[in-house]
């Protein structure tokens, strides 16, 4: 403010010193001297009104220096502190099936839809089973003659009449062709692919008509109930992160969606291309809004301390000598600013764990801390405990 008015005065000062000049026709000399001594007064003044701001400005600091800087101050106090680690995870369906058939075949009809729910047994696709159906036909007409001939084989040997080697031959061949039966029949259920979980029907690659080989994609069945969140974490964390941790799941492709759980399973084994070991989380979808592929954020925990000393980020300088921040000194008659060099650990947002330098109870200047020195008187306001967990 002094700065202001003494600019202002200069400003004022000069434009004094500029002698009008007539611009109409010859002025008389005695207008023009007593111009020259009017102006001359009101330098003399301006010059005296600005030796005194000057005076009051060299008179401001030492005054302020007496009196103290005023500062702001919070207590220091144990409280819990925790450090997050951020990753990418990626999201699965914990139950889905990719559907091929067992054995080569045309598709014959497709009973279902993209987008139908399917249960455990229900019918997806019939294949070609001609063949297969008259191998049947032809293998039991056999059978029923084979089951004649051995029960007849059969009454004549209990009754002591025929040979033994006939007998068992005609239970051989009846046994044969009731096996071979059983093999068509699973052949002729494996023409019939049937749903193995309950899920929506979200793929069928092949349409009705074409050929079908095992192996091949054919339909894609997915349920959305529970999925699971995998993702790759470097193995300098391997001893930090547990099984049963607390974990925050948010998605960016849903921003004002946000899951507190677990970590249900972390993996026994480290990637040797990468060195990261897997950290896998299960989740309820319940209204399904969440799909397979898409992205997920995991915030996890990798440390606390439930008696930590944490003060904002902002107050930690560092020198030639290190890190510090300023304290209150009350030993003397004032209370003065102390420099205290400490030893930052680690950082979570905007505040900072002390694990050196520092003690409970002592406070620290939280706002005028780029006004003071160390040594230099203050003016403290009431402590203010520091709060909240990071």
């Amino acid at each position: 403010m002094i700065g202001e008015k003494i600019a202002g005065y200069a400003v004022i000062l000069g434009m004094a010193l500029i002698v009008p000049l007539g611009c109409g026709g010859p002025q008389r000399s005695d207008d023009v001297s007593g111009q020259i001594r009017e102006k001359q007064a009101m330098v003399e003044r301006l010059q005296a009104e600005i030796r005194e701001l000057q005076r009051q400005a060299a008179e401001k600091p030492a005054r302020e220096g007496a009196e103290g800087i005023p500062v702001a101050v919070q207590r220091l106090e144990p409280r819990p502190f925790s450090h997050f680690l951020q990753v990418n995870g990626t999201v699965e369906a914990v139950r889905q099936a990719f559907i091929s058939p067992e054995l080569n075949g045309q598709i014959k009809r497709i009973h279902v839809r993209e987008g139908d729910v399917a249960h455990p047994g229900d019918l997806l696709v019939s294949l070609n089973s001609a063949v297969i159906e008259s191998s049947i036909a032809e293998f039991r007409t056999q059978l029923e003659l084979a089951r004649t001939i051995y029960l007849k084989r059969k009454g004549l040997w209990e009754k002591k009449i025929g040979s033994e080697v006939q007998y068992l031959e005609a239970r051989n061949h009846k046994e044969s062709l009731e096996n071979k039966l059983e093999t068509l029949q699973a052949q002729l259920d494996m023409t019939r692919i049937r749903a193995p979980i309950q899920g929506i029907v979200d793929t069928i690659a092949l349409k009705e008509g074409e050929l079908a080989a095992p192996g091949q994609l054919l339909i894609q069945l997915v349920c959305l109930d529970e999925l699971s969140i995998s993702a790759d974490v470097s193995e300098a964390y391997l001893s930090k992160i547990r099984k049963g941790d607390p974990v925050a799941v948010t998605f960016p492709s849903f921003p004002d969606f946000k899951v507190d759980t677990n970590v249900y399973r972390t993996g026994n084994i480290i990637n040797p291309q990468n060195r990261t070991f897997e950290v896998e989380i299960r989740l309820r979808n319940e209204a399904q809004q969440l799909k397979p592929n898409i992205l997920a954020l995991l915030r996890l925990r990798d440390f606390r301390d439930p008696r930590a000393l944490v003060v904002p980020s902002i107050l930690v300088k560092n020198d030639r000598r290190g890190a510090y921040l300023y304290v209150i000194d009350r030993e003397g008659a004032k209370p003065t600013a102390r420099k205290v060099y400490v030893s930052p650990g680690m950082t979570q947002g905007s505040e900072t764990m002390i694990t050196d330098g520092l003690s409970a109870g002592q406070e620290v200047i939280v706002q005028g801390y780029n006004l003071v020195k160390n040594g230099m008187p203050v003016r403290v306001t009431e402590p203010v405990p520091l709060e909240g967990e990071s």
